[in-house]
């Protein structure tokens, strides 16, 4: 036996067993906030691991601080609330943005005792879930009916499954897009049943392109919303309006998927316009579909409004159960589009506006609180400063478009920019922020002056100077 061996054999007979390790004093505080169950399944793979990696030639040894941290994270809850300065609005990452106040008024109502989401109070019958926010969404978006589901890619595979299955969707070849997750439209198409017909070209689609491609079997037209990516240049797309007129003549109806999906004109405000969906309505659209938690504000959902005939068929397709939506989903839902029956209420609650609206000179001022609060006690160990910076809306919206914003820049003196970025990860709530040419930027965008407390101790700790 070599030498090299006998180091491993050695190294490998040293590690503990199990159940000493669980009756080890050292992780003896954090072991008692874990339950015996979990901490033995920690304990097994953390050895497990440690076997593995000496056979395979590694210098690891058993670290107790390493396996106090491993079972630190499972005191902690996974999915907890954390605070937002990369400056991106709709992180899905990050849950997209908070609730309102309202929607959050209704998550509690509902999830503290029985609710009324799928019985009728007036003949103490069973009822429809669907009913809670369809009066608003016909009144928000002048359709004649709409339906909910879990998100818009389920929005849109049970569009094409209950009107058009066994038939072909002609589509412009630019609009076959990729949304987050590697979903892609043509994969969402297949699924459904339909057969896709591509027509045009990547940049330019004109009329012709899609009367030419109907036939008998053609089941329906539809437009893809390119809200995550743009074409510039020598580029040609067919309205909406053209499309309804086409399909009229021919008897096609015409599927409008928005994606994110905007009920309030956005460029009022300085902001770029997104499509409306009461425009998409008002033009003639069968039926058009988008985001309840992107520009809507609300919870993860994928709306569906349109014509009755429409609705009333897929309300009764097997997909409906496996998509549906559950209360506290309806619950928020229905509080955040009572916001926008009101636009001065919804301009002072609803939580993506107030964040898309956020002046820069408070962006500024709460930026320089944060400095004030940790500048003295960082001497020696970062500098820090308040810059300009550029935040994003994110979620697939408006993926070209930037919002002038403000950022604290922290450049570390003693651990690399990446270091300190892990260090805020971890640090409680998790504090994310983005690292630019060597500086750690918090931005002010999504940061609220409420965070601002909790981010400052996190910072401070981070670089050793709590």
């Amino acid at each position: 036996m070599t030498g090299k061996e006998r180091s491993v054999q050695e190294r490998l007979r040293s590690i503990p067993a199990v159940e000493k390790v669980l009756a080890d004093k050292r992780v003896g505080s954090v072991m008692a906030r874990v339950h015996r169950r979990m901490a033995t399944r920690v304990v097994r793979q953390y050895l497990d691991e440690l076997r593995r990696s000496i056979q395979a030639g590694a210098e690891d040894e058993y670290d107790v601080d390493e396996l106090g941290r491993r079972l630190e994270q499972e005191v902690r809850p996974r999915l907890t609330r954390v605070i937002n300065g990369l400056g991106v609005v709709l992180h899905t990452g990050l849950g997209r943005c908070p609730l309102s106040g309202a929607a959050q008024e209704g998550l509690r109502d509902v999830a503290s005792g029985f609710s009324s989401l799928e019985i009728d109070v007036d003949s103490g019958r069973r009822g429809d879930r669907y009913s809670h926010v369809e009066s608003l969404l016909c009144e928000l978006t002048g359709a004649e009916a709409a339906h909910v589901v879990n998100n818009n890619c389920a929005a849109t595979l049970l569009v094409l499954s209950s009107m058009a299955a066994g038939r072909e969707v002609i589509v412009s070849r630019g609009q076959l897009i990729e949304i987050g997750g590697s979903f892609r439209i043509p994969d969402v198409m297949r699924q459904s049943g339909c057969t896709m017909v591509e027509v045009g070209t990547t940049n330019r689609t004109h009329l012709r392109d899609y009367a030419n491609a109907i036939t008998e079997r053609t089941g329906s037209i539809i437009r893809v919303h390119m809200s995550n990516y743009r074409i510039t240049g020598f580029i040609k797309e067919v309205g909406l309006e053209e499309l309804v007129q086409l399909g009229n003549e021919r008897g096609i109806p015409v599927i409008d998927d928005l994606g994110s999906g905007a009920l309030i004109d956005l460029s009022v405000f300085g902001l770029p316009k997104e499509p409306l969906v009461q425009e998409s309505m008002k033009t003639g659209a069968a039926v058009a579909c988008f985001s309840g938690d992107k520009l809507i504000g609300a919870c993860q959902a994928g709306i569906i409004v349109g014509k009755k005939e429409h609705i009333r068929r897929m309300k009764k397709h097997p997909l409906t159960r496996a998509l549906r939506c559950d209360k506290l989903s309806f619950a928020v839902l229905e509080r955040t589009l009572e916001l926008f029956l009101d636009e001065a209420r919804l301009l002072e609650e609803h939580a993506v506006m107030r964040v898309l609206l956020k002046p820069v000179e408070q962006m500024q001022k709460e930026a320089k609180v944060l400095a004030r609060k940790v500048e003295q006690a960082l001497k020696g160990k970062a500098d820090v400063m308040v810059k300009p910076s550029l935040s994003e809306f994110g979620g697939g919206s408006l993926a070209t478009e930037s919002l002038e914003s403000r950022a604290l820049a922290v450049s570390p003196r003693a651990i690399s920019v990446d270091e300190l970025a892990r260090r805020m990860r971890h640090s409680r709530p998790p504090v994310f922020g983005r690292v630019e040419r060597d500086e750690y930027l918090l931005d002010f965008r999504t940061l609220s002056k409420d965070d601002i407390p909790e981010t400052a101790e996190a910072l401070l700790s981070a670089l050793g100077a709590a």
